[in-house]
């Protein structure tokens, strides 16, 4: 049994993490901003903008799992400090990335990556792609309004329930059978957002329809909505590898991890449905 800190406990993924690994024996250390209390484990308040909170934590645990909350810009110096801080209590970590980012080194997902696999610690690197969660999430609004528009334009996502996520971490937790490897988590299938739409509109029944808008578009509708403008920007850009069709690929790596073939957009919305 491990003693195990998961940040963003009460986030999208980490949700699915503490209770598995509570569910399993283990020690788990529940890690947010707000330190919200988590049924079986024990939460503690950390703060990415003030990395000696974490100092207490890393002194506990054996293995940490590192993500970075939405609604930063300023990458690594977010991430550098709490993984180097991480190293030094010789805390093994499973860092969630971002799909794509070995593409290029000066991306700052994999200038994290990199700090992470020169600092002698033990690690594992998941990269998931974009989360079928987001629908319910982040383009919710928009859905409920019967018109989501976004700058993707038609190419394909092999987009990943938060689940499989989970799943991949738990297993990477709990074992070194997978230490200082990377591994990039896609869905079992690759849809465009127009096609994925669609399948919404079927489970949801109500009308609903896909715009691919530009950039821009997209960024002035974020400020109106009240994002902050250096993320609303952010954001645009991230959609760049979408547009042009990088986000595409899928992978045998949850089916590695796990042992279970990733779940498809419809077994999320057999699940999901009813939060639209």
């Amino acid at each position: 049994m491990k003693k195990i800190a998961v940040l963003g406990a009460n986030g999208t993924v980490g949700q699915h993490i503490v209770p598995a690994l509570v569910a399993a024996g283990h020690t788990v250390f529940a890690a947010s901003r707000s330190g919200k209390a988590v049924e079986g484990a024990t939460s503690v308040a950390v703060d990415y903008d003030k990395p000696a909170s974490f100092d207490a934590l890393f002194k506990t645990v054996d293995v940490a799992y590192v993500m970075l909350p939405t609604g930063y810009v300023d990458i690594e110096a977010k991430l550098l400090p709490v993984i180097a801080l991480a190293a030094e209590h010789g805390v093994k970590v499973v860092f969630q990335s971002v799909f794509g980012v070995d593409a290029d080194d000066s991306i700052p997902y994999r200038k994290a990556e990199l700090a992470l696999e020169a600092s002698g610690t033990p690690y594992v690197i998941l990269r998931p792609n974009w989360f079928m969660d987001n629908f319910h999430s982040f383009w919710l609004a928009g859905i409920q309004h019967g018109q989501l528009a976004l700058p993707a334009g038609d190419a394909q996502t092999s987009f990943i329930d938060a689940r499989d996520i989970a799943d991949s971490a738990v297993a990477t937790l709990t074992t070194e059978q997978f230490d200082g490897k990377a591994f990039n988590l896609t869905g079992a299938e690759a849809l465009s957002y127009a096609q994925a739409i669609e399948l919404i509109r079927s489970a949801i029944d109500k009308p609903v329809t896909y715009t691919a808008c530009s950039p821009a578009f997209f960024t002035e509708g974020l400020i109106n909505a009240g994002v902050p403008a250096d993320y609303a920007h952010f954001l645009a850009a991230i959609f760049e590898p979408v547009a042009a069709g990088y986000t595409a690929a899928t992978t045998c790596d949850v089916l590695q991890l796990t042992g279970h073939q990733p779940r498809r957009l419809a077994d999320y919305l057999a699940t999901n449905a009813t939060r639209f």
